[in-house]
C-alpha cells in the first residue's frame, strides 16, 4: 500500500473515531463497535516504543506493535513466537538467530523484514531515551549496536552481544516494549533533523499490532483504530477510545451510567459501591507494580543522610494504607522484587513506629521540624497514600508538602533530579528479576539512567553484585543473590518500598474477552467484544 493511500485511510479512521466519540457523549450506551475506556492518560509522554515508559503508553504497546518474541498472555514466565517464528541460540551462548514469520505485514501494508528489526533495535539504542538501559544490558551502545544486529537473508536476522548473559535472558529483554518492531519505510519518511522519526512517533504508530493510532490529543483522548491486516487477526471491535478522565468520581459515573465500558484507577470506596451496581463487574488483576518513596539524596544534607532513610521506614502506616485505605487494591510489600518473581522477598520488617523514627533522627542530629517538597501524581491511589504519609511523617516533625501534578510532569521532575521526595511506582519491563534490580541496584558512575541515578545514589559495590547476579546460570543460586540484594537495599537505601499493587478494573458486564496480565504491558483489546 502506498503512503498516500495509507494517509487517506488514516484520515478516514480519525473522522470515524471522532464521530464515535461524539456518539459516546450523546447517549448512555457506547456504540456496539467501539470500546470506551475511562482513565487518566496525563502521564503519557510518548507513544514511540523507544521512548514511552509510562503506564498509559506501556499499556498501549501490545495493541500497536509486535516484537520478535512475546510473553504468553496467561503466563508471563513463558516466551512464545511473535514476528519470529523460531530462534536458535549460538554455540557461544552470546547470539541468537531468529527466523521471521515471513507473512507478517505492518499496518501500512509493508512486509516485516530483517531491515525493520535492525532499524528498530538500533534506533532504540541510539535514541537513548528512558528505556534504553534495557537493551544496554546486552552491551549494546550507539557505537556497537550496528555490528550486533545482522541480516542473514530475507527471513533470518542474527543478534550478538558482548555482555556476559545467556540467550534466555536476551529473549526476556526482547519481550520488553522497547524491542517493538517499527516499520522502517514509514518512519524513515517522517525523520526530521536526524531524530529517527521520534518526533512523529510520539503521537503516531507504525507497527504490525492489532490497532493503529487514529488520533491522539494530549490530556484528552487516545483513539485506536482496528488494523485490518494485523498478523494476529483482525480485532473484534473497530475502535478503542481511551478517554482522559482525571477525576475519579467522573470515571465512576461514566462506567455506572454506561458511558464507558472500562474504568481504571478508581478508589476503594468507588469499587465497593460499583460492585453492587447492576450491569457492572469488578475484575481483580494481580499486578507486579511496586509503590515506593523515592528520596533525592543529593537534594540536601538531610535527605542524603542514611538516618533519614531509616527513620522514613518507620513513618509509614503500611497496614493502615493497605487494609483500611486501599482495601484490597494493594498489599504490604517491602522489597524491590514483586511477589511472583524468582527470589522475591516476602518479609515485612518495618512497621509504623513514630517514637523509633524520632530517636533515629535525634541520634543522627537531624534537626526537625523540616519541610520537604513532595510532588505526587494527581490521581488515585497516589493522593490518598500521600495524605496518609503526610500525616504520619508530621508526627516526627517532617512536613511533607504535597504538590499534586500531572503524571508526565512528576516523571520529568524525577528523571531530572528536580525533586526532594516523591511517591513513585515501578513495573517490570520484562519477566526477569534483573528488570527491577537493574533499576534500583545499578549506578556505578551515573552513566546509566536508573532509578538509583535519579536518587543521586552512587553504588559501585551493589552494581557489581547486581551484574554478578544476572550472569549466574543456576536458578537457585541466582534467586539467592537477588534476595541478598533486596535485603541490602531494604535496610539502607533512598527508597522506601511500601506496597505491591492488585489492579481492580471495572467493566460493563456485556463485555467479553478483555485480558490484562501481571506486567503493565499485558493489556489486550484485540479480543474484546460486546
Amino acid at each position: 500500500m502506498s503512503l498516500p493511500q495509507t494517509r487517506s485511510r488514516l484520515f478516514g479512521a480519525i473522522f470515524g473515531a471522532s464521530l464515535a466519540l461524539a456518539a459516546v457523549a450523546a447517549r448512555a450506551d457506547t456504540p456496539p463497535n467501539v470500546l470506551v475506556v475511562a482513565q487518566s492518560i496525563d502521564d503519557a509522554v510518548s507513544f514511540d516504543p523507544a521512548e514511552g515508559f509510562e503506564l498509559t503508553t506501556v499499556q498501549s504497546f501490545n495493541n500497536l506493535y509486535q516484537r520478535l518474541v512475546q510473553t504468553n498472555r496467561d503466563d508471563a514466565t513463558k516466551i512464545e513466537p511473535a514476528l519470529a517464528a523460531s530462534w536458535e541460540a549460538g554455540a557461544d551462548g552470546k547470539s541468537l538467530t531468529l527466523t521471521l514469520d515471513g507473512k507478517a505485514v505492518f499496518a501500512s501494508g509493508n512486509p516485516v523484514r530483517p531491515e525493520d528489526v535492525i532499524f528498530s533495535l538500533s534506533r532504540a539504542v541510539k535514541l537513548n531515551k528512558a528505556p534504553a538501559f534495557i537493551l544496554n544490558e546486552l552491551g549494546w551502545t550507539a557505537d556497537t549496536v550496528d555490528k550486533a544486529i545482522e541480516k542473514i537473508d530475507d527471513s533470518h536476522v542474527k543478534l550478538t552481544w558482548s555482555a556476559d548473559v545467556g540467550p534466555a535472558f536476551a529473549l526476556a529483554l526482547l519481550t520488553a516494549p522497547i524491542a517493538s518492531v517499527v516499520d522502517e519505510k514509514t518512519v524513515s519518511a517522517e525523520v526530521k533533523d536526524g531524530d529517527f522519526g521520534n518526533g512523529w512517533l510520539k503521537t503516531h504508530s507504525a507497527g504490525s499490532g492489532a490497532f493503529v493510532i487514529a488520533t491522539y490529543t494530549p490530556h484528552e483522548a487516545l483513539v485506536l483504530q482496528a488494523n485490518k491486516s494485523a498478523p494476529g487477526g483482525v480485532p473484534k471491535l473497530e475502535t478503542v477510545i481511551v478517554r482522559n478522565v482525571p477525576d475519579v468520581g467522573a470515571r465512576r459515573l461514566l462506567i455506572e451510567q454506561g458511558d464507558a465500558d472500562i474504568a481504571r484507577g478508581l478508589s476503594a470506596d468507588q469499587v465497593d459501591a460499583l460492585s453492587k451496581v447492576k450491569d457492572v463487574k469488578v475484575l481483580a488483576v494481580p499486578s507486579a507494580r511496586t509503590d515506593y518513596l523515592l528520596i533525592n539524596s543529593k537534594a540536601n544534607a538531610t535527605l542524603g543522610n542514611p538516618a533519614f532513610w531509616e527513620a522514613a521506614r518507620y513513618l509509614v502506616d503500611y497496614e493502615g494504607i493497605a487494609k483500611d485505605l486501599l482495601r484490597g487494591q494493594s498489599q504490604v510489600h517491602q522489597a524491590f522484587l514483586p511477589v511472583g518473581f524468582p527470589g522475591a522477598l516476602t518479609d515485612t520488617p518495618f512497621k509504623l513506629d513514630v517514637e523509633k523514627a524520632k530517636k533515629i533522627l535525634a541520634d543522627a542530629k537531624i534537626t526537625v521540624p523540616v519541610k520537604v517538597e513532595f510532588p505526587v501524581f494527581n490521581d488515585q491511589p497516589f493522593l490518598s497514600i500521600a495524605q496518609s504519609l503526610q500525616s504520619t511523617f508530621a508526627k516526627a516533625g517532617i512536613d511533607l508538602d504535597i504538590q499534586p501534578g500531572v503524571a508526565s510532569d512528576i516523571y520529568a521532575k524525577g528523571r531530572s533530579g528536580n525533586y526532594q521526595v516523591t511517591l513513585r511506582y515501578w513495573i517490570p519491563d520484562y519477566f526477569d528479576p534483573h528488570s527491577n534490580a537493574s533499576a534500583f541496584a545499578i549506578n556505578k558512575d551515573n552513566s546509566a539512567n536508573t532509578v538509583a541515578k535519579q536518587a543521586g545514589w552512587v553504588i559501585p559495590k551493589l552494581t557489581d553484585e547486581t551484574l554478578a547476579a544476572v550472569k549466574e546460570q543456576d536458578p537457585a543460586k541466582r534467586a539467592a543473590l537477588y534476595q541478598d540484594l533486596q535485603r541490602e537495599i531494604q535496610q539502607s537505601s533512598p527508597y522506601v518500598f511500601i506496597l505491591q499493587g492488585s489492579d481492580q478494573v471495572v467493566l460493563r458486564d456485556n463485555l467479553k474477552g478483555y485480558k490484562q496480565g501481571l506486567n503493565a504491558d499485558q493489556v489486550y483489546y484485540d479480543r474484546v467484544e460486546k
